[in-house]
């Protein structure tokens, strides 16, 4: 069910965005304690707030004229944050070279045949569509649930 709400928002969202300087990060369609649409935008210099005022404005009307979700809902627009998540290709091209937090599905194991750690935080040297590497080791995508940008306290 939100797969299809997401990449037809997805859809409207980048035709709201075109030549304005600002690109889609991502949409989300989740179930908390009721339903969020999350909309994830962001420019060179970060978004501000009459950015996503202006984009939570401007769609708020083409769902509702759409009748494109059923039910009711919560529509946020926002930044993606300091720590935000890399999902496109274009994400990893872009952070290349900055330090990284890695989630992965299970531990890897180490050369000595022991195992690793689930959480590797190191800088994001390459990306090749199938495989990131951190620091110096290659790891393959679908062993990674998620990869966000470090930040240090």
């Amino acid at each position: 069910m939100a797969k299809p709400i997401e990449e037809a928002v997805e859809e409207i969202v980048t035709g709201l965005l075109e030549n304005t300087g600002m690109e889609l990060v991502t949409v989300e369609y989740v179930r908390e304690r009721d339903w969020y649409l999350r909309v994830f935008i962001d420019k060179e210099g970060g978004v501000d707030l009459d950015d996503c005022q202006d984009i939570s404005h401007r769609l708020e009307e083409i769902l509702d004229e759409k009748d494109l979700i059923k039910g009711s809902y919560i529509l946020e627009v926002s930044s993606p944050g300091l720590d935000r998540e890399l999902k496109r290709p274009k994400d990893f091209v872009r952070e290349q070279g900055k330090m990284v937090d890695v989630n992965l599905y299970a531990p890897l194991e180490t050369a000595d045949g022991k195992k690793g750690a689930k959480l590797l935080v190191g800088e994001l040297k390459a990306y090749d569509g199938t495989n990131v590497t951190i620091d110096e080791q290659v790891i393959p995508m679908e062993k990674i649930s998620q990869i966000r940008l470090h930040i240090d306290f």
